[in-house]
Protein backbone atom coordinates (compact mmCIF):
# COMPACT_ATOMS: atom_id res chain seq x y z
CA UNK A 1 0.00 0.00 0.00
CA UNK A 2 2.55 2.20 0.65
CA UNK A 3 4.30 1.49 -2.79
CA UNK A 4 1.06 1.93 -4.32
CA UNK A 5 0.90 5.64 -2.53
CA UNK A 6 4.53 6.78 -3.85
CA UNK A 7 3.71 5.97 -7.27
CA UNK A 8 0.34 7.40 -7.08
CA UNK A 9 2.17 10.75 -6.15
CA UNK A 10 4.84 10.17 -8.89
CA UNK A 11 2.37 9.67 -11.29
CA UNK A 12 0.54 12.90 -10.23
CA UNK A 13 3.71 14.84 -10.78
CA UNK A 14 5.21 13.72 -13.92
CA UNK A 15 1.78 14.39 -15.09
CA UNK A 16 1.49 17.62 -13.80
CA UNK A 17 5.27 18.13 -15.67
CA UNK A 18 3.68 17.39 -18.61
CA UNK A 19 0.38 18.83 -19.18
CA UNK A 20 2.05 22.36 -17.67
CA UNK A 21 4.03 23.32 -20.87
CA UNK A 22 1.24 21.58 -22.76
CA UNK A 23 -1.20 24.28 -21.41
CA UNK A 24 1.06 27.31 -21.93
CA UNK A 25 1.75 26.32 -25.45
CA UNK A 26 -2.27 25.71 -26.36
CA UNK A 27 -2.89 28.94 -24.97
CA UNK A 28 -0.80 30.82 -26.99
CA UNK A 29 -1.48 29.29 -30.17
CA UNK A 30 -5.19 30.03 -29.78
CA UNK A 31 -3.78 33.62 -28.89
CA UNK A 32 -1.93 34.04 -31.61
CA UNK A 33 -4.78 32.06 -33.47
CA UNK A 34 -6.87 35.44 -32.78
CA UNK A 35 -4.26 37.37 -33.79
CA UNK A 36 -3.86 36.16 -37.00
CA UNK A 37 -7.39 36.17 -38.28
CA UNK A 38 -7.63 40.10 -37.76
CA UNK A 39 -10.90 39.73 -35.66
CA UNK A 40 -12.36 42.26 -33.60
CA UNK A 41 -15.46 42.62 -31.34
CA UNK A 42 -15.30 46.23 -31.67
CA UNK A 43 -17.53 46.13 -34.75
CA UNK A 44 -20.05 44.35 -34.40
CA UNK A 45 -20.26 45.88 -30.40
CA UNK A 46 -20.27 49.32 -31.90
CA UNK A 47 -23.45 48.45 -33.92
CA UNK A 48 -24.63 51.05 -36.15
CA UNK A 49 -22.12 53.29 -34.80
CA UNK A 50 -18.88 51.50 -36.12
CA UNK A 51 -17.21 54.54 -36.87
CA UNK A 52 -13.22 54.34 -36.75
CA UNK A 53 -13.30 56.24 -33.56
CA UNK A 54 -16.21 53.84 -32.07
CA UNK A 55 -13.76 51.03 -32.74
CA UNK A 56 -10.72 52.30 -31.37
CA UNK A 57 -12.08 53.24 -28.07
CA UNK A 58 -14.15 49.52 -27.89
CA UNK A 59 -10.83 47.98 -28.66
CA UNK A 60 -8.90 50.29 -26.11
CA UNK A 61 -11.28 49.37 -23.35
CA UNK A 62 -11.12 45.41 -24.14
CA UNK A 63 -7.33 45.84 -23.67
CA UNK A 64 -6.82 44.54 -27.92
CA UNK A 65 -4.80 47.98 -28.45
CA UNK A 66 -2.04 46.25 -25.88
CA UNK A 67 0.76 44.39 -27.40
CA UNK A 68 0.14 40.38 -27.90
CA UNK A 69 2.42 38.93 -25.30
CA UNK A 70 1.69 41.83 -23.03
CA UNK A 71 -2.42 40.76 -22.93
CA UNK A 72 -1.44 36.94 -22.97
CA UNK A 73 0.70 37.45 -19.83
CA UNK A 74 -2.66 39.30 -18.30
CA UNK A 75 -4.57 36.59 -18.85
CA UNK A 76 -2.34 34.09 -17.58
CA UNK A 77 -1.78 36.13 -14.00
CA UNK A 78 -5.63 36.28 -13.73
CA UNK A 79 -6.26 32.45 -14.30
CA UNK A 80 -3.90 32.24 -11.69
CA UNK A 81 -6.26 33.81 -9.53
CA UNK A 82 -9.16 32.07 -10.33
CA UNK A 83 -10.70 34.84 -13.15
CA UNK A 84 -11.38 33.33 -16.57
CA UNK A 85 -12.49 37.12 -17.81
CA UNK A 86 -15.34 38.26 -19.46
CA UNK A 87 -17.31 37.71 -22.63
CA UNK A 88 -16.58 40.24 -25.39
CA UNK A 89 -20.09 39.40 -26.38
CA UNK A 90 -22.71 39.54 -23.13
CA UNK A 91 -20.25 40.66 -20.61
CA UNK A 92 -21.04 37.71 -18.34
CA UNK A 93 -18.02 36.04 -16.20
CA UNK A 94 -16.32 33.51 -18.62
CA UNK A 95 -16.58 31.21 -15.16
CA UNK A 96 -20.28 31.96 -15.15
CA UNK A 97 -21.18 30.56 -18.73
CA UNK A 98 -18.82 27.61 -18.81
CA UNK A 99 -20.74 26.57 -15.32
CA UNK A 100 -24.11 26.58 -17.00
CA UNK A 101 -23.32 24.82 -19.80
CA UNK A 102 -21.07 22.43 -17.95
CA UNK A 103 -23.51 20.44 -16.60
CA UNK A 104 -24.85 19.63 -19.32
CA UNK A 105 -21.81 18.30 -21.55
CA UNK A 106 -20.54 16.23 -18.38
CA UNK A 107 -24.21 14.33 -17.90
CA UNK A 108 -23.51 13.28 -21.69
CA UNK A 109 -20.26 12.46 -21.19
CA UNK A 110 -20.23 10.93 -17.60
CA UNK A 111 -23.59 8.66 -19.04
CA UNK A 112 -21.66 7.27 -22.46
CA UNK A 113 -18.59 6.78 -20.09
CA UNK A 114 -20.96 4.30 -17.77
CA UNK A 115 -22.28 2.75 -21.45
CA UNK A 116 -19.21 2.88 -22.56
CA UNK A 117 -17.56 0.91 -20.09
CA UNK A 118 -20.15 -1.39 -19.20
CA UNK A 119 -20.60 -2.62 -22.59
CA UNK A 120 -16.71 -2.51 -23.55
CA UNK A 121 -16.22 -5.10 -20.23
CA UNK A 122 -18.83 -7.61 -21.25
CA UNK A 123 -17.92 -7.74 -25.12
CA UNK A 124 -14.31 -7.85 -23.87
CA UNK A 125 -14.66 -10.75 -21.36
CA UNK A 126 -17.13 -12.74 -24.23
CA UNK A 127 -14.48 -12.44 -26.85
CA UNK A 128 -11.68 -13.43 -24.19
CA UNK A 129 -13.17 -16.16 -22.88
CA UNK A 130 -14.45 -17.74 -26.00
CA UNK A 131 -10.63 -17.08 -27.94
CA UNK A 132 -11.14 -18.60 -31.06
CA UNK A 133 -14.70 -19.40 -31.51
CA UNK A 134 -17.58 -18.24 -33.87
CA UNK A 135 -18.78 -15.63 -30.27
CA UNK A 136 -15.23 -14.36 -30.74
CA UNK A 137 -14.61 -13.62 -34.10
CA UNK A 138 -18.19 -11.88 -34.41
CA UNK A 139 -17.58 -9.38 -31.23
CA UNK A 140 -14.27 -8.36 -33.24
CA UNK A 141 -16.12 -8.17 -36.30
CA UNK A 142 -18.74 -5.77 -34.19
CA UNK A 143 -16.27 -3.55 -32.69
CA UNK A 144 -14.71 -2.86 -35.55
CA UNK A 145 -17.46 -2.17 -37.34
CA UNK A 146 -19.10 0.62 -34.81
CA UNK A 147 -15.63 1.87 -34.05
CA UNK A 148 -15.53 3.32 -37.70
CA UNK A 149 -19.07 4.89 -37.08
CA UNK A 150 -18.49 8.79 -36.14
CA UNK A 151 -21.19 9.91 -33.88
CA UNK A 152 -23.09 12.12 -35.77
CA UNK A 153 -24.23 9.48 -38.11
CA UNK A 154 -24.81 7.32 -35.27
CA UNK A 155 -26.60 10.74 -33.68
CA UNK A 156 -28.75 10.54 -37.11
CA UNK A 157 -29.93 7.28 -37.44
CA UNK A 158 -30.93 6.98 -33.41
CA UNK A 159 -32.88 9.96 -33.71
CA UNK A 160 -34.45 8.88 -37.14
CA UNK A 161 -34.86 4.80 -35.31
CA UNK A 162 -36.14 6.29 -31.43
CA UNK A 163 -37.90 9.54 -32.23
CA UNK A 164 -39.62 9.28 -36.19
CA UNK A 165 -40.33 5.60 -36.07
CA UNK A 166 -40.54 4.17 -32.95
CA UNK A 167 -41.46 7.27 -30.80
CA UNK A 168 -39.99 6.53 -27.79
CA UNK A 169 -37.62 9.42 -27.19
CA UNK A 170 -37.77 13.06 -27.69
CA UNK A 171 -35.34 14.28 -30.26
CA UNK A 172 -33.76 17.65 -29.03
CA UNK A 173 -33.42 19.48 -25.97
CA UNK A 174 -32.26 19.54 -22.28
CA UNK A 175 -34.30 18.96 -18.56
CA UNK A 176 -32.39 19.48 -15.49
CA UNK A 177 -31.79 16.48 -13.62
CA UNK A 178 -33.49 18.02 -10.91
CA UNK A 179 -36.14 19.07 -12.20
CA UNK A 180 -37.20 16.18 -14.57
CA UNK A 181 -35.02 12.94 -13.56
CA UNK A 182 -37.44 11.11 -16.23
CA UNK A 183 -37.00 13.50 -18.91
CA UNK A 184 -33.35 14.38 -18.46
CA UNK A 185 -32.36 10.61 -18.78
CA UNK A 186 -34.78 10.34 -21.99
CA UNK A 187 -33.26 13.68 -23.58
CA UNK A 188 -28.90 12.67 -22.68
CA UNK A 189 -29.88 8.88 -23.55
CA UNK A 190 -29.07 9.01 -27.16
CA UNK A 191 -26.25 11.35 -27.40
CA UNK A 192 -24.49 9.58 -24.68
CA UNK A 193 -25.02 6.08 -26.80
CA UNK A 194 -23.66 7.66 -29.64
CA UNK A 195 -20.68 8.56 -28.14
CA UNK A 196 -20.60 5.71 -25.96
CA UNK A 197 -19.65 3.23 -29.45
CA UNK A 198 -16.10 4.11 -30.22
CA UNK A 199 -15.21 3.84 -25.90
CA UNK A 200 -16.93 0.65 -25.61
CA UNK A 201 -15.69 -1.10 -28.75
CA UNK A 202 -11.71 0.27 -27.96
CA UNK A 203 -12.44 -1.06 -24.42
CA UNK A 204 -13.89 -3.95 -25.77
CA UNK A 205 -10.81 -4.76 -28.00
CA UNK A 206 -8.24 -3.42 -25.41
CA UNK A 207 -9.68 -5.88 -22.56
CA UNK A 208 -9.89 -9.34 -25.04
CA UNK A 209 -6.02 -8.68 -26.04
CA UNK A 210 -4.68 -8.13 -22.13
CA UNK A 211 -7.25 -11.15 -21.01
CA UNK A 212 -6.41 -13.55 -23.70
CA UNK A 213 -2.26 -12.81 -22.57
CA UNK A 214 -2.69 -13.27 -19.15
CA UNK A 215 -5.25 -16.52 -19.51
CA UNK A 216 -1.83 -17.91 -21.12
CA UNK A 217 0.22 -16.90 -18.17
CA UNK A 218 1.76 -20.15 -16.09
CA UNK A 219 -0.03 -18.51 -12.84
CA UNK A 220 -2.97 -19.02 -14.54
CA UNK A 221 -2.22 -22.98 -15.33
CA UNK A 222 -1.45 -23.42 -11.87
CA UNK A 223 -4.74 -21.65 -10.38
CA UNK A 224 -6.31 -24.23 -12.80
CA UNK A 225 -4.73 -27.14 -11.58
CA UNK A 226 -4.93 -26.24 -8.36
CA UNK A 227 -8.92 -26.65 -8.75
CA UNK A 228 -9.63 -23.07 -8.76
CA UNK A 229 -13.31 -22.51 -10.20
CA UNK A 230 -12.79 -20.33 -14.08
CA UNK A 231 -15.23 -17.71 -12.51
CA UNK A 232 -12.02 -17.19 -9.44
CA UNK A 233 -9.80 -17.51 -12.02
CA UNK A 234 -11.39 -15.19 -14.42
CA UNK A 235 -12.66 -12.54 -12.09
CA UNK A 236 -9.61 -12.57 -8.99
CA UNK A 237 -6.79 -13.69 -10.75
CA UNK A 238 -7.02 -12.64 -15.08
CA UNK A 239 -9.24 -9.64 -15.12
CA UNK A 240 -7.06 -7.40 -12.77
CA UNK A 241 -3.68 -7.93 -14.39
CA UNK A 242 -5.29 -8.33 -18.02
CA UNK A 243 -7.53 -5.17 -17.48
CA UNK A 244 -4.34 -2.58 -18.27
CA UNK A 245 -4.02 -2.34 -21.46
CA UNK A 246 -8.64 -1.22 -21.32
CA UNK A 247 -8.12 0.84 -18.33
CA UNK A 248 -5.18 3.07 -20.57
CA UNK A 249 -7.42 3.43 -23.47
CA UNK A 250 -10.14 4.95 -21.54
CA UNK A 251 -7.44 7.36 -19.78
CA UNK A 252 -7.65 8.52 -24.18
CA UNK A 253 -11.07 8.95 -24.65
CA UNK A 254 -12.28 12.10 -22.69
CA UNK A 255 -10.76 14.20 -25.23
CA UNK A 256 -12.56 12.43 -27.84
CA UNK A 257 -15.56 12.71 -25.68
CA UNK A 258 -15.34 16.46 -25.28
CA UNK A 259 -14.60 17.09 -28.78
CA UNK A 260 -17.70 14.40 -29.83
CA UNK A 261 -19.80 16.64 -27.43
CA UNK A 262 -19.60 19.50 -29.64
CA UNK A 263 -21.20 17.32 -32.19
CA UNK A 264 -24.01 15.37 -30.73
CA UNK A 265 -24.61 18.68 -28.71
CA UNK A 266 -25.39 20.59 -32.33
CA UNK A 267 -27.44 17.71 -33.21
CA UNK A 268 -29.48 16.99 -30.35
CA UNK A 269 -29.68 20.69 -30.19
CA UNK A 270 -28.38 20.87 -26.45
CA UNK A 271 -27.07 24.25 -24.92
CA UNK A 272 -23.45 22.26 -23.44
CA UNK A 273 -20.05 22.96 -22.87
CA UNK A 274 -19.22 21.99 -26.46
CA UNK A 275 -21.70 24.27 -28.30
CA UNK A 276 -20.88 27.00 -25.74
CA UNK A 277 -16.68 26.25 -27.36
CA UNK A 278 -18.21 26.15 -31.24
CA UNK A 279 -20.60 29.49 -30.88
CA UNK A 280 -17.70 31.67 -29.47
CA UNK A 281 -15.16 30.23 -31.50
CA UNK A 282 -17.47 31.42 -34.53
CA UNK A 283 -17.83 34.82 -33.11
CA UNK A 284 -14.20 35.33 -31.86
CA UNK A 285 -15.23 35.53 -28.37
CA UNK A 286 -11.63 34.80 -27.50
CA UNK A 287 -12.29 35.01 -23.63
CA UNK A 288 -14.55 32.48 -23.68
CA UNK A 289 -12.74 30.00 -26.35
CA UNK A 290 -9.21 30.49 -23.66
CA UNK A 291 -12.03 29.84 -20.91
CA UNK A 292 -13.53 26.05 -22.21
CA UNK A 293 -9.63 25.44 -23.34
CA UNK A 294 -8.26 25.74 -19.60
CA UNK A 295 -11.29 23.48 -18.61
CA UNK A 296 -10.86 21.13 -20.73
CA UNK A 297 -7.24 20.53 -19.88
CA UNK A 298 -7.98 20.30 -16.20
CA UNK A 299 -10.55 17.85 -17.34
CA UNK A 300 -8.20 15.38 -19.22
CA UNK A 301 -5.66 16.20 -16.91
CA UNK A 302 -7.79 15.07 -13.47
CA UNK A 303 -8.93 11.79 -15.61
CA UNK A 304 -5.79 11.00 -16.90
CA UNK A 305 -4.44 11.51 -13.35
CA UNK A 306 -7.24 9.09 -12.11
CA UNK A 307 -6.24 6.47 -15.20
CA UNK A 308 -2.57 6.21 -14.28
CA UNK A 309 -3.46 5.58 -10.62
CA UNK A 310 -5.83 2.97 -11.42
CA UNK A 311 -3.07 1.53 -13.55
CA UNK A 312 -0.79 1.36 -10.97
CA UNK A 313 -2.59 -0.23 -8.55
CA UNK A 314 -3.74 -2.65 -11.02
CA UNK A 315 -0.17 -3.37 -12.20
CA UNK A 316 0.96 -7.05 -11.11
CA UNK A 317 2.56 -7.60 -8.49
CA UNK A 318 5.68 -9.55 -9.72
CA UNK A 319 6.22 -6.38 -11.68
CA UNK A 320 5.81 -3.79 -8.48
CA UNK A 321 8.14 -6.07 -6.13
CA UNK A 322 10.89 -6.07 -9.75
CA UNK A 323 10.83 -2.18 -9.43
Amino acid sequence: MRYISGRAFRTVGATLITVVPVFIIATLITFLLGAASGLSPAASLSGDEATPERIAQIEHRLGLDRPLLVRYLDWMRSLLSGDLGVSWYNHFQVSTLIGQRLTITTSIVVVALLLGVAAGIVLGLAAAVNQGRVVDRSITAFVSAVSTLPPFVVSIGLIVLLSVWLKLLPSSGYVPFEQNPAMWLKLIIMPAIALSLEPAADIARQLRTGLVHTLSEPYITGAVLRGFSPGRILFVHALRNGSGPAVAALGMKIPALLGGAVVTETIFNMPGFGLLAADSALRGDVPVVLGTLVVSIILVLVFNVLVNIGLTILQPASRRSAE
